[in-house]
């Protein structure tokens, strides 16, 4: 039966740029790049004029604008993107049986069975063609019998086109590629195979399943399943999101306490404030800080299930307390709250009281009301900049009148 499955992968192209670009034509055949738009940003997008000259995602900004000084640098618009990305959802939505999201421009569509009545192949085409004619953005496909080979298909289709990968040529259309196309090669496992000669995956393909187990471990044999074309990973509707988490890298680096400890509590009450507003709970609270010579430590603690500001910002501040013991100069800080669960609050009967209830209640509906920071913590206030689109439906923040869009 796994070697009659019809796996669809698809990708919308440069799906930030393409969005831009929807909106505003003269962007078209220039060079684009999208994200941190001050010389500490990172490349979030960049369009296939602007890749010409090295650039890829990730990479610093301000070495992006050197390898591309005419480049048109955008700070991008999370709310336009979600609207886009929802369209091209509910075209999928409407036509196939089984899809996953897997992110804000990618997703797998299960077509087995199909071919019975319409050919797989065909339908995937028109799908395609449907959602560039309704939503006016390029997307590219791969078409194949299991997850890894569609995505790894989807790469060599693009820009703006579709492959086909018929049952039994797997590893053929694997073997010239490069290690680094398998998913969930990254830079450090991709250096470890090249220290051994291994560059291709028609080396995987060729190497003993013991050995890649003996030097990856059980990542080792992973990626030789996957060079050789076997995944047997199913199509999953939904996933429940299991974190919401936020980073903030500063525009220099400092040792101030006090701006610090402001920056934690005004990270820490927004994304509380995001749990309440998405009707989830979290158990679990991780602080992540980074220093300016790039060391990175985490620490994370257990908590009972919980979306009170009184309840997470203690734990968020004490976590920061104790990895906070080196006088370097502080580069990044960052919060997450995992293991989420669907629910409300449940009252400590120790802890809480009704003030605290009802406080926390008033506050909720004036950020409805009038935007995500119209109130806060006195020792958040000088963080302006902190607020995110709802994680868990992709609506925008609320906005103040005056706030910068």
């Amino acid at each position: 039966m796994r070697n009659n499955r019809n796996i669809v992968h698809m990708d919308l192209d440069t799906f930030f740029v393409s969005c831009e670009r929807h909106t505003d034509s003269s962007l078209n055949g220039k060079p684009i790049l999208i994200g941190g738009t001050s010389d500490r940003g990172v490349v979030a997008s960049c369009s296939y004029e602007a890749r010409k000259f090295g650039i890829h995602s990730a990479m610093p900004m301000r070495m992006a604008k050197q390898l591309c000084p005419e480049a048109i640098v955008l700070r991008g618009n999370s709310s336009v993107y979600t609207k886009f990305s929802n369209a091209v959802t509910d075209v999928i939505k409407e036509s196939v049986p089984l899809y996953e999201k897997t992110s804000i421009d990618e997703f797998y569509i299960d077509l087995t069975g199909m071919d019975k009545f319409f050919g797989c192949h065909k339908l995937a085409s028109e799908l395609r063609q449907k959602i560039i004619r309704e939503t006016g953005l390029p997307i590219s496909f791969g078409l194949s019998l299991n997850k890894t080979v569609s995505k790894i298909a989807t790469g060599e289709a693009k820009p703006n086109n579709e492959i086909r990968i018929l049952s039994g040529d797997e590893k053929p259309f694997l073997a010239p590629l490069s290690v680094k196309k398998i998913p969930m090669v990254g830079n450090v496992t991709y250096k470890t195979l090249c220290d051994l000669g291994v560059k291709r995956i028609q080396t995987v393909q060729e190497m003993p399943m013991e050995l890649m187990h003996k030097v990856l471990g059980k990542n080792g044999l992973m990626i030789w399943k996957k060079a050789n074309g076997i995944d047997n990973s199913p199509v999953i509707q939904y996933h429940e999101r299991k974190s919401i988490s936020t980073e903030r890298t500063f525009g220099q680096d400092t040792t101030d306490v006090t701006k610090l400890k402001g920056m934690v509590v005004a990270m820490a009450e927004n994304l509380a404030y995001q749990l309440r507003r998405g009707h989830k709970l979290t158990a679990c609270v991780t602080f992540k800080i980074r220093y300016s010579d790039f060391q990175t430590y985490t620490q994370q603690q257990r908590i009972p299930y919980s979306a009170m500001d009184h309840m997470l910002i203690p734990v968020v501040l004490d976590l920061f307390k104790k990895l906070y013991h080196r006088r370097l100069l502080v580069r990044l800080i960052g919060v997450k709250f995992s293991h989420l669960v669907e629910g409300g609050h449940q009252v400590n009967l120790f802890e809480d009281n009704e003030m605290h209830l009802n406080l926390t209640s008033a506050m909720d509906k004036m950020r409805e009301r009038y935007g995500d920071r119209a109130v806060m913590s006195a020792a958040g206030m000088e963080a302006k900049t902190i607020s995110r689109w709802n994680p868990f439906n992709g609506e925008p923040p609320p906005l103040l009148a005056n706030r910068r869009r």
